[in-house]
């Protein structure tokens, strides 16, 4: 089969198309027919040798956490599933032609493979990081880098449950910010008096790692009201850096829930090909993403 894999950690060149053995699904697992995988920003971080420990690894390695796609093998103990069901999730090395999965879903009706493979860790970390926060039904909280994948989730879960949501993000992207019921303003000077003009901040997020956590923590008034899932530097403020990822399968519930019932929906702004892995980072890493970016196999 063919996938993606690097070498040695480095810039996005270190990615190479190569022919690897096809994985198998263990105990507890599903192998899928990978129709489209997610490109995250974990995925790159990794590939630089950044120390994030919740992704420890070896090299050479693959690439890539979520994907969708049609099961065709099914590890011991695993029931409730099928040979040529559709679903999503998250694995390793999903930038492949064949993935292994230790979480899926079945994919809710409708939703195509590249929309489902962009939805798994996001949501994830979305529910993850608005629970650690501590932010509450009636408060405000303030999304750093709000229109890309995990800021358009957070987003979309926050109203869900009654919380109000300023977020900042590139003037083009202001419109999209508005159409999931956020209070949107743009970044850059000034930021921080137009985010006051907006109301009271009572918890904040950093999504983009743009050096703005201690601005964050000026705005809510408290290091413990801040977390940042992008800037590794955060605890040096107080704030708490999370990399450390919660339960997949219970996201995945939420999410197919909240799609199911028309309040989650996250687009995808591009997708690309294997061989173009290494543009799909170059992407990533740049910014000002709408939704999310996928590798369509």
């Amino acid at each position: 089969m063919k996938k993606v894999s690097f070498a040695e950690f480095g810039g996005p060149e270190v990615l190479h198309l190569i022919d690897a053995e096809e994985p198998h699904a263990g105990p507890g697992q599903v192998r899928i027919a990978v129709r489209a995988a997610g490109v995250n920003p974990v995925d790159w971080r990794v590939r630089e040798g950044q120390k994030l420990s919740a992704h420890p690894l070896k090299l050479p390695s693959g690439v890539g956490l979520d994907a969708a796609g049609i099961v065709d093998e099914i590890g011991p103990g695993v029931e409730g599933v099928a040979v040529g069901d559709p679903v999503f999730g998250e694995g390793s090395e999903t930038y492949a032609e064949f993935a292994v999965l230790g979480a899926w879903a079945r994919i809710p009706e409708g939703l195509s493979f590249e929309e489902a493979a962009g939805y798994p860790s996001v949501v994830e970390t979305a529910l993850r990081i608005i629970d650690q926060v501590g932010v509450r039904p009636g408060e405000t909280l303030l999304v750093s880098g709000a229109a890309g994948g995990v800021g358009s989730a957070v987003s979309q879960v926050a109203r869900d449950r009654g919380i109000a949501v300023i977020g900042t993000a590139g003037e083009a992207n202001q419109d999209y910010l508005r159409s999931l019921g956020v209070v949107a303003t743009t970044y850059g000077p000034g930021w921080v008096e137009r985010v006051r003009g907006l109301g009271r901040v009572d918890a904040a997020l950093d999504l983009a790692g743009s050096g703005v956590i201690g601005e964050l923590v000026e705005l809510t008034g408290d290091p413990q009201k801040v977390v940042s899932i992008a800037d590794l530097d955060a605890p040096q403020f107080g704030v708490r850096f999370s990399g450390t990822a919660g339960s997949v399968p219970d996201a995945l519930v939420e999410a197919v829930a909240m799609i199911e019932r028309g309040t989650l929906h996250i687009p995808v702004e591009r997708s690309y090909t294997l061989a173009d892995a290494a543009q799909a980072h170059i992407d990533s890493q740049a910014g000002h993403t709408r939704g999310r970016r996928v590798i369509v196999v």
